[in-house]
């Protein structure tokens, strides 16, 4: 058996090449390591030897990468980005030297490495989400279920995207994904909602849920908030968002989220502690708990009213904006907001039953000519 050919000069540019095409191709982020590669390639270290590259070097790559803007979004680029990418380097290096047999230390080792920033906070408002929905719904269905299955499920995308038909199980309301970012397998149950969801799709018996690409998905969630004008919403966000509720149901404990979401440390579930905390409060107070677990459902919710013809004859329509397609109509004033109390009612109630989280009343869009206050208690509206 011949013994491995050691290479005693290679270009870190080559190295990096190299280290793709025998390592990088077999891990599952190899897209994102992909990119990785050739920004480093791009900066004039690349060139120098693997061997002569010192820790000056690399602390001099990594402030650079620190002062670049990031054209996309016009901040500077971040210091996860280049802890990712000094990460790379150091593997890259650890594997030279070891196997290959090209240099004899790892200047990446000893280089001060970029704060981690804190996990973001950014949470989606109700207003965002109605918006969104109805964009989707309207302009890519698929879209359309993607993002609500991200809220429902706390899948990630890349998870969301794997999907396919013989792992879904919607009679007991299951689906398996045979593997994950940290390589495990993992059950996700599936919401009433998520159900119906994957039902009003064309389902089948095996193949993928969906034939999108992760580039597709990106590309279609920047135009969707680029013609919303939705600022600083990641499609990662709507997993803190899933979370967050699944913490705010005030059900589940930290054990029971993390094998929904997946998270193999529970450290990575302490950012949501404050959310337990508020849940064990009310949980103090048995007397409270199912009043304040119906009660807030039944709030008023903002409308708007206006006159319309319906075949010669003038009626008054009143749409609920914070629900898809509530709208009512009476031929009075009077009876067109009992209706839309009513019906108000109705849906609310629904939610409750089932246990569906509702939107909170949010703002009316722009240039309504009327706008009302609907109560889904008493037949009685208030002028908003």
């Amino acid at each position: 058996m011949s013994r491995p050919l050691r290479i005693k000069k290679m270009s870190l540019y080559n190295a990096l090449s190299r280290y793709y095409a025998t390592t990088s191709v077999h891990k599952r982020g190899h897209q994102q390591e992909f990119y990785r590669v050739c920004v480093i390639q791009r900066h004039p270290v690349a060139q120098k030897m693997m061997d002569e590259i010192t820790t000056v070097d690399i602390a001099s790559y990594r402030d650079f990468r620190l002062s670049q803007i990031n054209v996309r979004t016009g901040r500077n680029i971040s210091g996860n980005t280049v802890r990712l990418e000094l990460a790379l380097l150091s593997s890259l290096y650890n594997l030279a030297r070891v196997e290959w047999g090209t240099c004899r230390t790892n200047p990446v080792e000893l280089v001060r490495k970029p704060k981690v920033a804190g996990g973001r906070d950014r949470r989606l408002t109700s207003q965002e989400e109605r918006r969104l929905s109805r964009y989707f719904r309207e302009q890519n269905p698929a879209l359309y279920t993607i993002f609500h299955l991200a809220i429902e499920t706390a899948m990630r995308q890349g998870e969301i995207l794997s999907l396919r038909w013989e792992h879904i199980d919607i009679q007991h309301g299951v689906a398996h994904l045979p593997q994950t970012k940290n390589g495990s397998t993992r059950d996700v149950p599936l919401s009433r909602k998520a159900r119906r969801l994957l039902q009003d799709l064309d389902m089948a018996m095996t193949g993928p849920v969906f034939n999108y690409t992760s580039a597709g998905v990106k590309s279609a969630w920047r135009t969707a908030l680029q013609r919303l004008n939705i600022q600083n919403l990641h499609f990662h966000d709507l997993r803190h968002e899933a979370i967050s509720r699944l913490f705010e149901l005030g059900t589940l404990n930290v054990m029971e989220v993390s094998a929904i979401s997946g998270h193999r440390s529970l450290n990575m579930l302490k950012r949501y502690t404050h959310l337990r905390a508020y849940q064990l409060v009310s949980k103090l107070d048995a007397r409270r708990r199912q009043t304040q677990k119906i009660a807030p459902y039944f709030v008023p919710y903002p409308a708007c009213i206006e006159p319309v013809d319906d075949e010669g004859k003038t009626v008054f329509q009143i749409r609920l904006h914070d629900f898809d397609n509530l709208a009512v109509s009476g031929h009075s004033r009077e009876s067109a907001m009992e209706a839309a109390s009513v019906a108000l009612l109705r849906v609310l109630a629904l939610a409750a039953q089932r246990g569906e989280r509702v939107p909170q009343p949010g703002e009316l869009p722009d240039g309504m000519a009327e706008r009302v206050m609907i109560n889904p208690l008493i037949s009685a509206t208030v002028h908003a």
